[in-house]
């Protein structure tokens, strides 16, 4: 596994010329409020920044070598690491300190209290930082526990956020890592029931017309038939169930290339009245035989529309079709174009006997379908509405399903208008 380094972000300068930095700082502070403090004369402001310079380098070298060589980061523990980033800290404070005023000012008595009151000092410093950290740790440990239960499965785990430090940062980070991880799973589950729902209801639909066609090439074939009209009618049967294979087949393939996001477009300027008209050419057959009548208009300023009018035919095809199959005899389908705001919006309704509500959520659903019979001639394979969802959901529209006020169900598809 390798990290990508060219992502993080880099410090400005590196963590020893930033310690470096303090430490002068620290030194010349140290030294001006010295000198404002006291007025000392200048043999004495020299050797004060002597003394200063010695113990700064002191701490220099002692603070350098624990980050060089890597002594804190060797700790099992990160509470060990901070108490030794504590004791570090305060015995190069009681270093400082001490030598300094050994070296200077300080009197026997005088340096005797400085190193029980310094003692005293970085106790006091340890022991809080040791509540402090405390905390810390607890959090972090938090964490880690919950990377634990992640990483054995349980993807609901959460973690408690609290503070807005890095820790909480990591935190947030975590859920939301969590959460696209359980939704990765989700979807991975579902994409695992509609592959076994694909082999389940393909396998049955291709088979039916397969094991018709079969029957009847083989009776052809054995001369079971002579007679010629027996014979004319096996084959349209034949080329029937032909034609239903062939648009299953259609179906699985523009259904592939909607999940693989390869379905390509050719958007320009259409006529949407023309696509309307043309649609209701196409099912005049249909129509006439159901004893349907299909009637469309659009309205004026409704074209041009920026779409690709080879799929969004698909859509009105799709649409129609299903709306003539569902309206009783004597029944109508209206197709309607308008444009609403920056949309054009297209509604094929029929007066057949509507859409049950529970299944409204489910109509653009894979291979949903409403009737308890698996018969092509009633629900077909489940794939029309889908494809059309993602036919126009490829043109950045929508597409939504609702009852009318009366009886009957309407089918509405919003595109972009330009």
């Amino acid at each position: 596994m390798t990290t990508d380094t060219a992502s993080l972000p880099r410090p400005r300068t590196s963590l020893p010329l930033r310690f470096l930095a303090g430490v002068v700082l620290a030194l010349l502070f140290g030294l001006a409020f010295f000198y404002l403090l006291m007025r000392p004369p200048s043999s004495d402001l020299r050797a004060m920044a002597l003394f200063l310079s010695v113990t700064a380098a002191i701490s220099l070298l002692a603070g350098y070598a624990a980050y060089r060589l890597g002594w804190l980061a060797r700790s099992p523990r990160l509470m060990w690491t901070l108490m030794g980033i504590y004791a570090l800290a305060g015995a190069l404070t009681f270093l400082n300190v001490w030598l300094t005023a050994r070296l200077m000012f300080a009197s026997q008595h005088d340096l005797q209290l400085a190193t029980v009151l310094l003692l005293f000092a970085g106790g006091i410093a340890v022991s809080l930082g040791y509540f402090l950290s405390a905390e810390l740790t607890q959090r972090m440990e938090s964490l880690n526990r919950a990377a634990s239960e992640v990483a054995a499965g349980k993807l609901d785990t959460r973690v408690r956020v609290t503070g807005n430090d890095e820790v909480a940062a990591v935190a947030r980070a975590f859920n939301d890592m969590a959460v696209q991880l359980e939704d990765a799973a989700r979807k991975r589950q579902e994409v695992e029931q509609l592959r076994r729902d694909l082999i389940a209801w393909a396998g049955h639909d291709l088979r039916t017309p397969l094991a018709s066609v079969r029957a009847i090439v083989e009776a052809l074939a054995d001369g079971v038939v002579e007679d010629p009209a027996t014979t004319q009618r096996y084959l349209r049967t034949a080329q029937r169930d032909i034609r239903s294979l062939s648009l299953l087949i259609d179906d699985l393939f523009e259904l592939s290339q909607l999940d693989a996001g390869g379905l390509q477009l050719s958007r320009q300027p259409n006529s949407m009245a023309d696509l309307i008209s043309d649609t209701i050419e196409s099912f005049s057959a249909m129509a006439q035989a159901a004893d349907v009548t299909v009637r469309g208009r659009a309205e004026p300023g409704v074209d041009p529309v920026i779409m690709d009018g080879q799929k969004i035919g698909r859509v009105l095809a799709n649409l129609v079709g299903n709306a003539i199959q569902h309206t009783p005899a004597g029944g109508s389908v209206t197709i309607e174009a308008r444009t609403t705001g920056a949309e054009v919006r297209v509604q094929v309704c029929d007066t057949g006997e509507g859409i049950p509500a529970a299944d409204l959520p489910h109509v653009f659903e894979r291979f949903f379908r409403g009737e308890k019979s698996r018969s092509r001639a009633t629900g077909g394979a489940g794939l029309g509405l889908a494809i059309a969802k993602g036919i126009v959901e490829a043109h950045r529209g929508r597409i939504w399903a609702e009852n009318a006020a009366g009886h009957g169900a309407c089918f509405t598809f919003a595109l972009p208008s330009s």
